[in-house]
């Protein structure tokens, strides 16, 4: 660990070497003073045959210094050749300089993650930047399904991914219960109301309402609604005019889905620091602020937008419209801001809502968006560098589709919902853990197949299974030991001090590097805003541990337990423990409980 408490990647460990050996050289003349050093990099070479280690150093400074990469990697070379950590270094290519490494490096690794424990990887390096994930945010209009499921769990693995990496970050929830889709539910939620009153509303009534009204939403969850509306006002609803009964009806339909909503991700593992209500944005004056704001910039104006590019759209109509100026900040058109009618468009909402994200301190902000929202990125980027002087930095990661099967065949949809399966379905069908961490198996930009069969399945080609296996397997081994050692012994404090340069087969060391990447895995994923990195290293992990145990299972003197060498078993249970620490690290990212034992 570092001077704070951090645990300091063998990366960055050897970036330092990496630097000073760069300020001997300034000290001594042979590099000029000054030059910068921000893109010098210390990572793993693509091929494992390069070495441990590799720095670009010589091919970032070489211009700067007016030298060869070739030759100033030769004078690096020597100053890195001082450090004894390092026990053989060769120059590749047009100048990258290859490390590997002496194999008490990572023997002391492995102490260190013994000592850790799943704090292994914790990082400083977001230097406590506050930042806002928003994600979910679905319309309040029903139970989520399974595509919110997987943004859930996406904003949820992400926020817990950039806190690991030293951000302080604030999970929110934006509800959108100001807009039109909130109204139609109202409606739906009225006829069910007037079907909860029974025999004291005459069916006529109920008949003419259906018969006037284009219902969207039948789902059997609003029935509810209907029930509590009529419990709280009688027949008192019956008859008023829509403006009378609307405000009542929204409020309390909100107000129930909001419910639905919670449950949902609560069943997920999923909470929020924070929900804010775009109506109460609304009421505020929010709106009227933020486009007031842009108006005395010279960046709202009355304008005829040229007609959408490929299929006009029939309603499409050349008109004056009051517009943001939103081409000066990248985007490709620029944007109404008020609908035909006078009222605001849904954009305008959304600009005063990020504003107010910016005015409680949020310069980062990250928004996790369904596939349907994919167009909509540019606008809201354009819209935040406007609102915020360019201060602010709005990066969103669209969810693409999930596409649910059993076995292959597309899943049919759920009976409570109407047009949907539900996310509460799945999870009881395979476990909050299963959803959790198959959502995290691909990038957030590529659709997902989510196969019930498959997922359940205990196969290498299961990922969940795959990695929990390897825990599981870790843990079978402990539980043995402890049979003929003593627990005090192998305790992760009792391990770290074994003599771990026992390990000294390549399979083992090679176990040891893959865990030494953890922490530079969760600086590299959180910086590029990518929490799938996390299943990918997970699995990879796994899948040298598993190799390790089949080795020992072709040879007897390669086995983790050797009865007739407790020092050396020692050792190997020290290297078994801390895969199970790691694994456990990265699955606690995710939200995901490592299990004991596989059943």
């Amino acid at each position: 660990m570092d001077a704070s408490g951090e645990t300091m990647s063998l990366f960055k460990r050897f970036r330092e070497e990496v630097l000073g050996s760069i300020q001997a050289l300034q000290a001594e003349g042979r590099l000029p003073a000054g030059v910068d050093t921000a893109r010098v990099t210390v990572e793993p070479p693509r091929e494992a045959s390069h070495g441990d280690m590799t720095t670009n150093a010589a091919m970032v400074l070489a211009s700067p210094a007016g030298m060869k990469p070739r030759d100033l990697a030769g004078l690096i070379k020597i100053r890195l050749e001082e450090v004894g950590a390092i026990r053989e270094i060769e120059i590749a290519g047009p100048g990258f300089i290859n490390m590997r490494l002496d194999g008490s490096v990572w023997h002391e690794e492995l102490a260190e993650i013994l000592r850790t424990g799943t704090a292994y990887g914790d990082s400083d390096g977001g230097k406590g930047e506050v930042v806002n994930v928003e994600f979910v945010s679905a319309n309040p209009t029903g139970p989520l399904h399974v595509g919110h499921g997987r943004g859930a769990v996406v904003g949820d693995a992400l926020a817990s991914l950039l806190a690991k990496a030293g951000y302080k970050v604030s999970r929110e929830y934006y509800v959108n219960d100001a807009g039109a889709q909130v109204e139609k539910l109202a409606y739906a939620a009225y006829w069910r109301y007037l079907e909860a009153l029974g025999d004291d509303v005459a069916p006529d009534v109920i008949d003419g309402f259906l018969h006037d009204t284009d219902l969207e939403y039948r789902g059997d969850y609003l029935v509810p609604v209907g029930e509590r509306l009529a419990r709280e006002h009688g027949t008192d609803l019956v008859g008023q005019a829509v403006d009378d009964w609307l405000p009542a009806v929204r409020a309390v339909v909100v107000d129930a889905m909001m419910d639905l909503v919670r449950e949902d991700l609560s069943a997920l593992g999923v909470e929020f620091d924070c929900f804010t209500s775009e109506r109460q944005l609304v009421d505020d004056g929010k709106v009227d602020d933020a486009l007031a704001f842009l108006e005395e910039r010279g960046l709202v104006y009355t304008g005829v937008l040229d007609p959408p590019k490929g299929k006009v759209p029939e309603d499409w109509e050349s008109r004056p419209q009051t517009l943001f100026r939103a081409t000066e900040f990248g985007d490709d058109v620029d944007r109404p801001l008020k609908k035909s009618d006078g009222s605001w468009t849904y954009f305008s909402p959304d600009i005063a809502y990020h504003r107010d994200k910016f005015e409680r301190g949020f310069k980062l902000m990250i928004n996790v968006w369904g596939a349907d929202h994919g167009g909509y990125v540019k606008r809201m980027q354009a819209a935040v560098k406007a609102m915020t002087d360019g201060e602010g930095d709005l990066d969103v990661k669209v969810c693409r589709l999930v596409n649910l099967l059993d076995g292959g065949k597309p899943v049919k949809m759920s009976k409570r919902a109407g047009t949907f399966v539900t996310l509460s379905e799945v999870i009881d069908q395979v476990g909050k853990d299963v959803v959790r961490f198959i959502m995290l198996t691909r990038t957030n930009d590529k659709t997902l197949d989510f196969d019930f069969a498959k997922v359940t399945e205990k196969t290498r080609d299961n990922p969940v299974f795959y990695v929990q296996y390897a825990h599981a397997r870790a843990r079978s081994v402990m539980r043995h030991a402890a049979e003929i050692i003593s627990p005090a012994d192998l305790t992760p404090e009792a391990l770290a001090t074994a003599t771990l340069d026992r390990l000294t087969d390549s399979a083992e060391l090679d176990l040891i590097r893959g865990m030494a990447n953890w922490p530079r895995l969760v600086e590299t994923a959180a910086e590029a805003h990518e929490p799938h990195r996390v299943a990918y290293y997970l699995n990879d992990l796994a899948a040298q541990f598993h190799a390790l145990w089949n080795k020992g299972n072709d040879d007897a003197s390669l086995r983790f337990i050797r009865e007739d060498d407790l020092p050396l078993s020692a050792a190997r249970l020290a290297l078994v423990q801390g895969m199970a620490t790691v694994i456990a690290s990265g699955l606690k990212v995710f939200g995901v409980m490592p299990v004991e034992e596989m059943r």
